[in-house]
């Protein structure tokens, strides 16, 4: 096991790793075991009652956090003629196709966050697939990333809109701020995921869905909370 540094075991007494918090109690308690010199994010992670294996159990989707996520993300965006321009003026950082293909794929520039394509480009943009699928920047029709509504995919992701998919484990794991953004905003976002997570629930899915929930910080512990303090503020 890793040893601890100092830091953290000197936040260790400051709350109960065995207790399920509900969502207030957590972020209210948040602040109280920082000890970074930076502001950290927020991340979320939780225990899906689903098999991953199965085709009609994968949980994938997009939420707009109401408060973003507290980072500038760079969007390329893959288009020509009359989209190309709109994805422009739109605000996409980075704007091109064959060339941006190229680009990508012979020199591995990876310098943007966010991938949209419009669908008349899916064809090119398939030719770097193994460059952009496993680090999951390839344009996806089901996230909203395949769009000839380039403008308001734009605007979206730069306001916050985040995507999830379970992994081959049954968690989902996203990021819902800042630190700094304090609990009332935070408390919002984490709602916001929640939501979507659990309008998201499969049909095939039986017994219970939320299973296990945790909040932590970039260098915090991780705060469990409990699900059963969540359906009720949610939908």
């Amino acid at each position: 096991m890793a040893k601890r540094g100092k830091k953290y075991r000197a936040v260790k007494d400051r709350y109960d790793s065995s207790k399920r918090y509900t969502i207030e109690e957590a972020l209210e308690l948040m602040p109280n075991l920082r000890y970074a010199n930076f502001d950290e994010s927020v991340d979320v992670a939780t225990r899906l009652g689903v098999d991953p294996r199965r085709a009609d159990q994968l949980v994938r989707g997009t939420v707009l956090l109401p408060h973003g996520i507290g980072k500038t993300i760079r969007v390329v965006v893959f288009a020509k003629g009359e989209k190309a321009k709109e994805a422009q003026e739109a605000g996409a950082d980075y704007v091109g196709g064959e060339e941006l293909v190229v680009k990508i794929g012979q020199e591995n520039w990876l310098e943007f966050d966010k991938a949209i394509a419009t669908p008349d480009m899916m064809s090119l943009v398939g030719k770097i697939g193994k460059v952009l699928g496993p680090r999951g920047l390839m344009p996806n029709p089901k996230v909203g990333t395949v769009t000839f509504e380039l403008k308001k995919a734009i605007q979206e992701i730069k306001a916050g809109k985040t995507e999830f998919k379970v992994d081959k484990g049954g968690n989902v794991h996203v990021m819902i701020g800042k630190a700094t953004f304090g609990p009332e905003k935070l408390r919002d976002n984490l709602l916001a995921f929640l939501d979507a997570i659990l309008r998201a629930k499969p049909a095939s899915s039986k017994g219970t869905y939320l299973k296990n929930l945790v909040v932590s910080s970039t260098m915090g512990p991780s705060l469990k909370i409990d699900p059963a303090s969540v359906r009720n503020l949610v939908r």
